[in-house]
């Protein structure tokens, strides 16, 4: 339950809720069948539908190399008021799938650019930044900005969500996530939006084969559930050992190239998968021409 429904669970699927659970270092031999029968009988989560499409065009995707050089950026909303706040400015980046977002009040340059420089701050200057051709993207301020910071701008196709994929995609999870997790009145959905967050960040990720934080720190993220139910690393980190924890923290950042390495190979076979299963099931591509109604 913590790591389904939990505040930092989010509502995923059975098979990245038993990862989740593995991460938190449990097991028993029906991990899985438990898991996949749990997320089944959940109320929130039988509620909501994938919807299947079959006019879309063969895929193109992007694969970059290196974590943080490329950030796909994006607006969520309206929503309801929440503590001042209507909309959410989602980035993603396109390696490690890791998320950050913020509520803010407006969805203008001002905080494009407040976020952008936050974002710069913590993790560097990207090569390139993917966003929509909304004015808040493509303003002078907005241009003065990523041209100081040698930042390329790419803009996706306008009226077409599924050039910035990566992003929506993003936008989609975390929007599921609140769905399940705000109160009835739904003004909360600014509260929740950081354990969405940590919950997105921690959970099972197939395109890279772990999870975000795993890419980013070279190591599990301890969870609440853990300390709760006193999981092997609590026990064993209560004798202090600093050294050996020194150790084995050397051990995991040299093995936290191998793992970006790995996550790269596995996100080009699975982009390659999925681009042949979609191109396989839509219908038969049409070519415009002018005057074509």
């Amino acid at each position: 339950m913590h790591c389904h429904a939990g505040p930092t669970g989010g509502h995923f699927s059975g098979e990245r809720t038993a990862r989740k659970v593995l991460d938190c270092g449990f097991y028993w031999p029906t991990i899985f069948k438990d898991a996949h029968a749990y997320a089944l009988a959940c109320d929130q989560c039988q509620r909501t539908g994938n919807i299947s499409r079959r006019d879309e065009m063969p895929q193109h995707y992007i694969l970059p190399c290196e974590v943080f050089d490329v950030w796909g950026i994006d607006f969520m909303g309206p929503f309801p008021s929440s503590k001042g706040n209507k909309f959410i400015i989602v980035a993603v980046d396109y390696v490690s799938k890791w998320v950050e977002a913020q509520a803010c009040s407006t969805n203008d340059t001002r905080v494009v650019v407040r976020f952008l420089k936050k974002l710069f701050a913590r993790f560097g200057v990207p090569r390139i930044l993917i966003s929509d051709r909304g004015s808040h993207f493509r303003s002078d301020a907005m241009a003065r900005i990523l041209q100081r910071y040698g930042v390329q701008h790419r803009s996706g196709v306008g009226y077409h969500p599924q050039s910035q994929g990566q992003v929506e995609n993003s936008n989609r999870e975390i929007k599921a996530v609140l769905e399940k997790t705000v109160g009835r009145s739904r003004k909360d959905w600014a509260e929740k939006l950081d354990d969405a967050l940590w919950a997105i960040r921690t959970s099972y990720k197939t395109p890279v084969g772990t999870t975000p934080f795993r890419l980013v720190y070279g190591k599990s993220c301890h969870l609440p559930v853990e300390v709760e139910h006193k999981a092997f690393w609590a026990l064993k980190n209560v004798v202090f050992d600093l050294e050996g924890a020194g150790k084995e923290r050397f051990y995991q950042l040299n093995e936290l190239e191998e793992w970006r390495a790995m996550a790269f190979h596995n996100n080009h076979l699975y982009k390659e998968r999925v681009k042949q299963y979609h191109d396989r099931h839509i219908k038969q591509s049409r070519e415009f021409r002018v005057g074509d109604q």
